[in-house]
């Protein structure tokens, strides 16, 4: 099967893709008096809330003060070809830290950007499955997933940095439980032969549940609280095992001048609390979010301790062993599932 030209694909993203204001604090544009108070910011769907909160923060600050912002949300790496390929950005904030990487190959950012305290995180979540009210299909185990006429909505891992957290996790635990390569391969082929429907992003794929599609959702935490958060509320299950997701955050060589301070918000006790606010998990265990997070299957506790939680550096051998054995467009187990399910990868 032939697979998308990812070139192709950023060319055309650069030119349909234009940065609209962030509310608040920004305009419809703004003259080259005002670039250099500007921040773009380029990013994956799911956080989108979660910055614009953020944004309201940094401006009551005195390094926020006057600073605009500018911003373009999609699929994590159909965002990250677009910026390399030519899209304006001073932040990116991308679902895993290839897409960040990429634009270090093309001379866009830092090779040093992941090697402060927080390795370059700047958000946390955990994969979780997304249920119809009342879980009539009874899902509480990864298990579940794989019975008969079980219909799963996830991401596609062609464009979707969502969608390969939930594939790892998909793997992981079949390992973590003390299976074989083999058997996890297994579980994974029997996965996508359950999977409905691949949509573009993260977001694309909670519109597709909301809209009526598929048994169970393969989502983060933070969007099963966001969607809660904005009435638009589904059940959702923190299986015994799962896996931690760590978003990566970035500014580029020839960001704006506030870029560096926003990025030191951004992971800062004030900034991670509106990450907390809108669903995600903090990067600190210390972060106080006043312990109520609205949305939240249990609101008072809205970040129970998981089971199991694995982590793509300590179970997986970090991203550049995964990136090759699990999604190559020709020989990775991911992507080979989904096209032995029938599944298109365009």
């Amino acid at each position: 099967m032939q697979i998308r030209s990812r070139a192709a694909l950023a060319a055309a993203l650069v030119g349909a893709l234009s940065l609209s204001a962030c509310a608040p604090g920004g305009g419809s544009g703004s003259s080259s008096a005002d670039a250099d108070n500007t921040i773009s910011i380029v990013g994956f769907a799911v956080p989108e809330a979660a910055n614009k909160a953020i944004a309201a923060e940094f401006q009551k600050t005195p390094e926020g003060e006057g600073v605009k912002f500018q911003t373009s949300y999609g699929p994590s790496g159909d965002q990250s070809r677009a910026v390399a390929a030519g899209l304006k950005a001073d932040y990116v904030h991308f679902s895993v830290p290839t897409d960040v990487d990429r634009l270090v190959d093309e001379g866009l950012v830092d090779e040093d950007w992941d090697q402060g305290e927080n390795k370059g995180v700047v958000s946390d979540s955990v994969v979780v499955f997304g249920v119809r009210d009342g879980n009539p299909k009874n899902i509480k185990t990864w298990a579940d997933l794989v019975k008969p006429g079980v219909e799963i909505v996830t991401p596609n891992p062609a464009s979707s940095g969502a969608a390969r957290w939930n594939a790892l996790a998909a793997y992981g635990q079949v390992i973590s439980d003390g299976g074989t390569d083999e058997e996890a391969t297994d579980y994974v082929d029997a996965f996508f032969k359950n999977v409905v429907s691949l949509p573009g992003s993260g977001r694309d794929a909670t519109t597709a549940f909301l809209g009526g599609t598929g048994d169970v959702l393969m989502a983060y935490e933070n969007e099963a609280i966001l969607a809660a958060q904005n009435d638009e509320g589904f059940e959702y299950v923190i299986p015994d095992t799962t896996l931690k997701i760590e978003n990566a955050g970035a500014i580029l060589k020839d960001a704006s001048a506030p870029s560096q301070d926003w990025l030191d918000f951004v992971i800062s006790d004030e900034g991670q609390k509106q990450f907390a606010l809108t669903g995600f998990r903090p990067i600190r265990d210390d972060v106080d979010y006043g312990g109520v997070v609205e949305g939240a299957a249990d609101p008072n506790n809205p970040f129970p301790p998981v089971k199991t939680l694995l982590t793509v550096d300590d179970d997986f051998g970090g991203w550049d062993e995964v990136t090759p054995k699990f999604f190559d467009e020709e020989n990775g187990i991911i992507f080979q599932a989904i096209t032995g399910a029938g599944l298109s990868l365009e």
